[in-house]
């Protein structure tokens, strides 16, 4: 791909989406979708432009040319897609032939990354430029977030139109601040309220990554600012899972930094988390009240396995006690989420709509204890590319980049526990970063890996 610059004089000032590929652009296809849907006008397209971001995914695998490189997890996800079509003819659960249809080409499109992504060529330099900007947008998101809590009314978008058909029509969730006004939980850049929680994850852990790893002092204050105002949108959604979430990936952080002998930077980054994570939560119950602060309390008020039971355990007892043993095989396509809603029949008790809380119900349903352990195995190879390279310190700032999408990684296996993830935007975000990744650090892999790899070589040279 060809690099653009412009030259002055002797100095040559590089464009910032000189590195850009395929990747980039699907990135800014997803963001520019989402920011249509802040306007009434779009609003109205919600089903349709949320399918059009899955669409330009799967168009991907079908048209971009080359074998591309095998990423590690690439046979656990053809297998994956395999019992997905499987279900589709064999399992007479379906619920309808289209909503069937439509779970397959979702999984397609979640999984998309891991096929059309490896065969592009993404360097280092690309791989940043991806962090960037996936920050970018949701830093800016998670301060809209703020001005939303600050300014009621003022930043608020369209509100989506699936919540304003609700049942409560949306006033469910609403906050009360401290001043007495009872607003929206901040949206960002989005039309659900709560919806700024996932850019404020964004923004905290990209935030953090930035101030650790860059050597200009601006730009840690930069990072650092990001990761407030991340963590600021966290509080004020008051969604827990994410808070956990965002935890638990800073934990990881941790540890994968101390495996790499860096104890004074793990050393400053704890300060500078604890600090942080204090400071900001001082300053959300200032402005969110009493409500803010009992709902993270609630994370302390028993042991970590006892808070889990009250929330969402109770789902996944239901899940191996009950479900498993009615469907061990899956109980059929089309029986949970959005997709059955609005592809399937749902008046039959044979293939009636089961609901689903957490991940592993919704792979239990689509395709049984097969889909389960298929989709444990992609995830396993996932971790240990993005582990390997983390521990290949010749890699330089791509092994720190590494080791902070593996605590990203775990964080993401954690979730499942409590969110359907991969039936999502955010499991294609998942299946994106680790898919580039792959690609950027592809060469220090083969050194890494103890499987033959010498075809692959060949094909990438």
């Amino acid at each position: 791909m060809l690099k653009p610059s412009y030259r002055l004089s002797t100095w040559s000032i590089r464009l910032p989406w000189a590195d850009w590929g395929w990747a980039h652009w699907f990135i800014v296809c997803q963001f520019v979708l989402q920011l249509l849907l802040l306007f009434s006008q779009f609003g109205v397209l919600r089903v349709w432009m949320r399918t059009i971001s899955f669409l330009i995914s799967l168009g991907l695998v079908l048209w971009l040319p080359g074998p591309g490189i095998k990423h590690p997890a690439k046979g656990a996800a053809i297998a994956i897609v395999a019992i997905m079509v499987l279900q589709l003819f064999l399992n007479p659960g379906l619920n309808t032939f289209p909503a069937g249809l439509a779970q397959c080409a979702m999984y397609l499109a979640i999984l998309g990354p891991l096929f059309w992504a490896s065969r592009l060529k993404i360097n280092t330099a690309g791989f940043y430029a991806l962090i960037w900007l996936l920050w970018a947008f949701h830093t800016v998101s998670s301060l809209f977030g703020i001005l939303q809590v600050y300014n009621p009314g003022r930043f608020q978008p369209f509100l989506s139109t699936a919540i304003q058909e609700s049942k409560f029509g949306g006033e469910n969730l609403k906050i009360t601040l401290a001043n007495g006004l009872e607003v929206y939980r901040p949206m960002g850049l989005t039309g659900e309220p709560g919806g700024a929680a996932i850019a404020g994850f964004y923004a905290l852990l990209l935030g953090i990554g930035i101030a650790l790893q860059a050597r200009n002092p601006l730009l840690r204050l930069v990072g650092l600012g990001s990761a407030a105002i991340g963590l600021f949108c966290i509080y004020l959604s008051q969604i827990r899972s994410i808070l956990i979430f965002a935890i638990v990936c800073l934990l990881i952080l941790g540890i994968v930094l101390l495996r790499q002998g860096k104890v004074l930077q793990v050393a400053v980054m704890g300060t500078a988390v604890g600090v942080l994570f204090a400071s900001v939560f001082n300053w959300a119950v200032a402005v969110g009240g009493n409500q803010t602060m009992e709902r993270v309390m609630t994370l302390f008020a028993d042991t970590p396995q006892a808070v889990y039971q009250q929330n969402r355990g109770g789902f996944l007892t239901y899940t191996f006690q009950t479900l498993l043993l009615d469907y061990p095989m899956g109980a059929g396509l089309g029986r949970w989420g959005p997709i059955s809603g609005y592809f399937g029949i749902n008046n039959n008790p044979e293939t009636r709509p089961i609901w689903v809380e957490i991940q592993l119900t919704g792979w239990l349903i689509d395709g049984g204890i097969l889909l389960i352990i298929a989709y444990a195995v992609a995830l396993y190879f996932t971790c240990q590319v993005a582990w390997r390279l983390a521990n290949n310190q010749q890699l330089g700032e791509l092994a720190f980049w590494a080791g902070l999408i593996f605590a990203y990684d775990i964080g993401a296996i954690v979730i499942t526990f409590n969110y359907p993830l991969f039936i999502s935007q955010g499991g294609m975000e998942f299946w994106l970063l680790n898919s580039c990744l792959f690609v950027a650090g592809y060469k220090s892999w083969l050194q890494l890996s103890p499987f033959p790899v010498q075809k692959q070589l060949r094909q990438r040279s």
